[in-house]
């Protein structure tokens, strides 16, 4: 990680212009020639940043994990009923990957996964199952036997569907998918 400012900034462009081309070109024709044209440096220079895209990429993967994890602890951090955290959690989830739908599909279906970012989902999907697990017990209106797995359910259904429809379907409104996702899981829950 630089250290100085100007520095900093030359890393962000980088990462920047990577976001782009890789949405723009996929993960294989992504290449580091064109995410240093796109930053407006020399390959050279790129490379005193990231050893290769699989690098840049590496970071983006874990910048986008650590946004939408937040996210998803802002959105279940109160006990609230049903009908208010899950719209709020499916439309938070929708939101994040609609954002930039191709480089999402870069991210998540293109680009090798070293054991450290597998390990990184799994991580955020357990902890955004927790946090779900913990409102459907606080909910006196559910009566779900199993919360922890059901909870697992109910995540795996709102990433799953997201990123299927997102990545695959740029037709589709954002808050229409938020909707049927969460009339989905609704009707699963009740």
């Amino acid at each position: 990680m630089p250290q100085q400012r100007r520095s900093r900034r030359t890393r962000e462009r980088i990462l920047d212009a990577a976001a782009q081309v890789f949405a723009d070109c996929g993960y294989a024709s992504g290449t580091t020639d064109r995410i240093a044209a796109e930053a407006r440096l020399s390959v050279g220079s790129l490379y005193q940043y990231f050893p290769n895209k699989d690098a840049i990429l590496f970071v983006l993967v874990q910048r986008h994990m650590d946004h939408a994890a937040q996210v998803v602890r802002q959105v279940l951090a109160e006990p609230r009923p049903l009908e208010e955290w899950l719209p709020a959690l499916t439309r938070a989830v929708v939101r994040l990957h609609a954002e930039n739908p191709g480089l999402h599909q870069v991210l998540f279906e293109q680009a090798p996964r070293p054991p450290e970012l597998v390990l990184g989902f799994h991580e955020a999907e357990a902890e955004a199952a927790a946090a779900v697990a913990a409102l459907l017990r606080a909910d006196p209106a559910l009566k779900v036997a199993e919360p922890a797995r059901t909870a697992r359910y109910v995540v795996a259904i709102i990433e799953s569907l997201t990123h299927r429809f997102i990545s695959h379907s740029p037709e589709l409104d954002p808050e229409e998918l938020a909707g049927e996702i969460c009339s989905i899981v609704t009707g699963y829950l009740r």
